[in-house]
């Protein structure tokens, strides 16, 4: 599977404790676009760069977010770099809600929980758990039901 990653984050409890539906959509459209799965075009984004995730889940919710991917490899043939990936993440989004919220400070906690899934962790169990969240959390009965998700087709079904 490579170097397949989970990361968890969380909107700071100083400025943005939860975040409005409109916040959601800037974080997870920002994620479609890491991951190629939207054009690179409009505020925020990074124009003529490459894709650097293989995206395989999103789930934004209130408080948290959840993402599964695996970081692509430069023209180098190394790995992009997880910290590299996941401060692109939280500056370009933390900028748009700020902006958004007509905010300052920051959006994201300092801190974020993300790990390599080990060989006998399943893609299709970690996608599935973030599947199941906003259903877990009382959100939406039906995971198709919650705006905010993405799971690759093959993985969903």
């Amino acid at each position: 599977m490579g170097s397949c990653s989970h990361f968890m984050g969380t909107p700071s409890r100083e400025n943005c404790h939860s975040l409005p539906d409109q916040a959601r959509d800037l974080v997870l459209e920002h994620c479609l676009r890491e991951g190629g799965l939207r054009p690179l075009v409009g505020d925020g984004a990074r124009a003529t760069l490459p894709p650097r995730i293989h995206l395989y889940a999103a789930v934004i919710m209130p408080d948290h977010v959840h993402l599964l991917f695996l970081p692509l490899r430069d023209e180098n043939d190394r790995p992009f770099a997880m910290v590299d990936i996941l401060q692109c993440l939280k500056s370009a989004t933390a900028h748009r809600i700020n902006r958004l919220l007509r905010i300052s400070g920051p959006v994201w906690e300092e801190e974020s929980f993300d790990h390599v899934l080990r060989s006998d962790e399943s893609l299709r169990e970690k996608s599935e758990y973030i599947r199941e969240n906003p259903v877990k959390a009382g959100l939406v009965a039906r995971p198709e039901d919650y705006r905010w998700l993405w799971v690759e087709p093959e993985l969903s079904s």
